[in-house]
């Protein structure tokens, strides 16, 4: 009983420690002084309307929504075949392929940042929209793989097999059979994809430009020039979706498991 105690003691003085920054920018989001300070002096919404009014963030925001909804749509696509060539077929090199799949997530993020950013500076794509979706594509896919491998694994393999002995072909098997039962898996592993985008900072960071900025660029000025509760109110913002999107995953997930 003690050990139980003591275990579930350590678990939650850990989680309060890695989330407590987190919820620390909500209040100071709400500050009415005219940077960042905990307590806040008083509550207000003057930074998420200025957020919202400010022509600069939403052009960010919306550059970053619609590379990360584009490269949601791409990595799923990549990352289910990628996951279905390891895990069905007899491919030889199947686990070259595996570490390639899996390799951008165990590489530092600033290490591809300035490897992507060698490559697209010389080709003009810094700031363009196929240069951040390729960029994040690779950042993606190794999620979308593990989501897809993991639900294939559990996958009963005499489905399809069922299915082709009563007259169906392989690729009505698939699509009809095997795809319905991992498209919960699929769903989510999209919005993980989707969130490796819109999250990102360091990559973008280093593709970005004038002419093409995430919101995660946006705030890196800003913390340098321009440090006040907007910054917070955009962060408070970000985490909003990221949790909006996790509890649809969760959803998802749950759905899957019944």
């Amino acid at each position: 009983m003690l050990k139980t105690f003591l275990s579930a003691a350590i678990v939650t003085t850990i989680l309060i420690f890695l989330v407590l920054p987190t919820l620390l920018v909500i209040p100071m989001s709400l500050n009415e002084g005219s940077y960042l300070e905990f307590p806040p002096r008083g509550l207000t919404f003057e930074w998420y309307l200025a957020y919202f009014a400010d022509p600069d963030w939403m052009e960010a925001t919306r550059f970053s929504l619609q590379i990360a909804f584009l490269t949601a749509v791409i990595s799923t696509v990549v990352g289910t075949m990628a996951a279905l060539a390891i895990a069905k077929s007899s491919l030889p090199g199947r686990g070259i392929l595996q570490s390639l799949a899996l390799g951008p997530m165990i590489v530092p993020h600033i290490v591809l940042g300035v490897a992507l950013y060698l490559v697209f500076a010389p080709l003009r794509m810094t700031g363009t929209i196929i240069g951040f979706v390729l960029a994040h594509t690779v950042l993606a896919v190794p999620y979308v793989v593990i989501v897809i491998g993991a639900a294939l694994q559990k996958l009963d393999s005499s489905l399809g097999l069922a299915a082709q002995n009563c007259g169906a072909t392989r690729m009505q098997a698939f699509f009809f059979v095997e795809l319905p039962n991992i498209g919960p898996s699929i769903a989510a592993a999209s919005v993980f994809a989707f969130l490796a985008s819109f999250d990102d900072a360091t990559v973008s960071f280093f593709i970005s430009d004038v002419g093409g900025k995430s919101i995660g660029r946006k705030m890196f000025e800003d913390i340098d020039f321009n440090l006040t509760p907007v910054i917070a109110a955009a962060s408070t913002v970000l985490v909003a979706v990221s949790l909006v999107l996790m509890v649809g995953v969760k959803l998802l997930t749950g759905r899957r498991a019944k």
